[in-house]
């Protein structure tokens, strides 16, 4: 009698698959759990505690771990010493595992989920079985997802003899538990680890990457679907990706209703506001030169107004959580607009990495815009004021460095970005604002080396600046604020981003 093994957490389909299987003759050997589905479908399955004689141990964590399970799996069909050993301790031979596992990664995405919770959704059995299919691919079909079965009953209709596509499930199989191992090193290191492996699958082509000549490719850590979902425009490129990255990062450290537009990795405009109309508009007013072919990002389902005054101007992408039916309907007046919407249910990578010509850096993403402030003048802010601050604070985080952001009833009124000294990125900040500077708010990645940079913007008239301190000279920074009678705010965390 030929078996198949069916342990599985998703059950999704398993009727369909499991009807192809018994029909071309096999007997099904399931965990406890699958057995009482499947049985409830009106199928035959032994159990696995009947092959074992050992009944689920430890509440369940101990199923399918027995040499009578082992054994049927990784026997060579070919070798008679193998086949004597299973006929000797009546063991079945397996022909066919269907596994899939605890779903680990869905359970750490859940809101203040507990490390026992954690530990107790991570697989080890359905690991091992995968892994031991997969390792006898030339006698075994290993099944590790219901996203295979009508290939794999494809397969079994042409008579289940093709060795390269039981290959091809055994790399499936070989790179899920590699993922899965990574998710788990992942969470439970909290922090860089001393190795760190990577196993990337390819989700996209892209036509190429920054410039024409270089070849590029959009890939993940896991093997789920990309996590935006495009309703329509061009395809998306390196470029669009990369920038689109940059805005969704930037909004989600708003809870108002806001929108960000991003061009080269730079935002060029942000403003936040009830009115969601508004928040663009104000937005987009911002810098309306720099925002001519940007990425929009909005942190609020967008509807019908938005979307008419979107296509009014020629942006690359827009990306939200979620559209109104008839914004949609509206932005496919512009078919070569990417709209895109961001999926909320793929975990994030626990790392940051770039890659030099030579290795690898490897650092954790900069979730912490500050832990505490302290007013470092005698002129003190209101509560609106440090609203202001915060504002401008959470943009100059998503600024390259040096980065200088002015802005004024959270608005973005003038950005300095990517400058090699402090005082340039202030001045393009200030030019760019110009007269709206004056009553003005300013943030500044990291600390002012000099109490020059105070020295102008209080020529603009600005009202309160926020910056990390630690400067040698943060006391004259400090006198030359108090004389101008600005109020200046002082916070211990940096946020270069080069």
């Amino acid at each position: 009698m030929k078996y198949a093994l069916i342990s599985v957490w998703d059950k999704t389909d398993l009727e369909k698959l499991c009807n192809k299987i018994v029909n071309l003759g096999y007997g099904l050997i399931a965990t406890s759990s699958t057995a009482k589905y499947l049985r409830e479908y009106g199928f035959e399955v032994k159990e696995t505690s009947e092959i074992t004689g050992f009944s689920e141990l430890i509440g369940g964590r101990v199923k399918t771990l027995h040499p009578k399970i082992f054994a049927g799996i990784l026997a060579r069909r070919d070798n008679p010493k193998d086949i004597e050993d299973l006929e000797k301790e009546s063991i079945p031979v397996i022909n066919i595992v269907v596994c899939n596992l605890y779903p680990f990664q869905q359970v750490i995405k859940k809101e203040n989920v507990t490390l026992e919770e954690a530990l107790e959704n991570i697989d080890i059995g359905g690991v091992s079985l995968l892994r031991a299919a997969a390792k006898n691919f030339p006698h075994v079909l290993v099944v590790p997802s219901p996203k295979y079965y009508e290939e794999v009953i494809d397969y079994l209709e042409k008579g289940g003899d093709d060795i390269e596509f039981r290959r091809k499930m055994a790399i499936r199989a070989f790179s899920l538990t590699s993922i899965y191992d990574n998710i788990i090193s992942g969470y439970l290191a909290q922090n860089l680890e001393e190795n760190i492996a990577l196993y990337l699958t390819k989700k996209l082509d892209l036509r190429y990457g920054e410039n024409p000549q270089q070849k590029a490719g959009f890939y993940m850590l896991d093997d789920e679907d990309p996590p935006f979902i495009q309703y329509q425009g061009k395809e998306l490129s390196y470029n669009n990706l990369l920038d689109t990255d940059s805005a969704w990062n930037l909004i989600k450290e708003f809870n108002e209703p806001t929108v960000a537009i991003i061009k080269h990795n730079n935002p060029c405009g942000v403003a936040s506001d009830n009115d969601t109309l508004r928040a663009f508009i104000k937005a987009f007013e911002g810098d309306p030169v720099s925002a001519y072919g940007g990425i929009i990002a909005c942190n609020f389902e967008v509807g019908e107004d938005l979307a008419k005054e979107v296509i009014k101007h020629f942006f690359e992408v827009i990306v939200a959580p979620s559209y109104k039916e008839e914004a949609l309907k509206i932005f496919s007046q512009k078919k070569n607009l990417r709209v895109l919407r961001y999926r909320e249910d793929i975990l994030e990578n626990p790392f940051e990495i770039r890659s030099l010509r030579r290795g690898f850096l490897i650092q954790t993403f900069n979730r912490i815009l500050f832990d505490n402030y302290e007013v470092k003048t005698s002129h003190k802010p209101t509560e609106k004021d440090i609203e202001e601050l915060i504002f401008a604070l959470k943009v100059v985080k998503h600024v390259k460095s040096n980065a200088i952001v002015v802005s004024k009833e959270k608005q973005t009124l003038g950005i300095g970005a990517g400058q090699m000294n402090r005082v340039n990125s202030v001045k393009i900040a200030l030019e760019q604002a110009g007269e709206k500077a004056k009553g003005a708010y300013l943030a500044s990645d990291a600390f002012f080396p000099f109490p020059d940079s105070i020295e102008i913007a209080a020529k603009y008239g600005i009202k309160a600046i926020i910056q990390p301190g630690g400067s040698i000279r943060d006391n004259e920074v400090i006198e030359a604020a108090e004389r101008h009678g600005i109020i200046l705010v002082m916070i211990s965390s940096r946020h270069f981003r080069h």
